[in-house]
C-alpha cells in the first residue's frame, strides 16, 4: 500500500477534492491513516472530521458522495489530491457546488453561484 507522511501535521494530511471532469476545486479536508485506508478500500472519499474527531464518509448524510476517479500525491507524500465524481452536484455543507463559493472582489466578499440544495432540509 502507498504510505503517506502523516507526521508533519499531527497525524493528518490535507486532502483536496477536485472535480474529475471540470477541474473545479470542490473542497479541502483532512485524512488520517484510517480515512486514507477507507478511501482506498471503498473508492469513496473518506476524511477525518476534526470537529467530531471521527471518520467522515463524504455525503453519507446528504447523499452527495464523492466517487474517487484518480488519486495524486504530492512530492513530499503529505498532501492528497482526489479527483472525484461529485454525486448530487454539491460538495459543500452549505449546499453550494464548491466550498470555495466566496470570491474577493474590490475588497469585498461576493457569493459566486447559488446553492444546489437547502442544508436545512438535508441536515435536519
Amino acid at each position: 500500500m502507498v504510505q503517506l507522511n502523516f507526521d508533519k501535521m499531527g497525524g493528518l494530511v490535507p486532502a483536496i477534492a477536485q472535480d474529475y471532469e471540470t477541474g473545479e476545486i470542490l473542497m479541502l479536508a483532512y485524512m488520517d491513516p484510517a480515512a486514507w485506508k477507507e478511501t482506498l478500500a471503498t473508492g469513496l472519499a473518506t476524511y477525518h472530521s476534526r470537529s467530531r474527531n471521527t471518520l467522515w464518509v463524504k455525503g453519507k448524510t446528504s447523499g452527495n458522495v464523492q466517487r474517487v476517479r484518480e488519486i495524486r500525491i504530492d512530492c513530499d507524500d503529505d498532501t492528497v489530491l482526489l479527483k472525484v465524481e461529485q454525486v448530487g452536484g454539491a460538495a459543500c455543507h452549505t449546499g453550494h457546488r464548491s466550498c470555495f463559493y466566496k470570491k474577493i472582489e474590490d475588497g469585498e466578499v461576493k457569493i459566486v453561484g447559488e446553492p444546489v440544495f437547502d442544508p436545512k432540509e438535508v441536515y435536519k
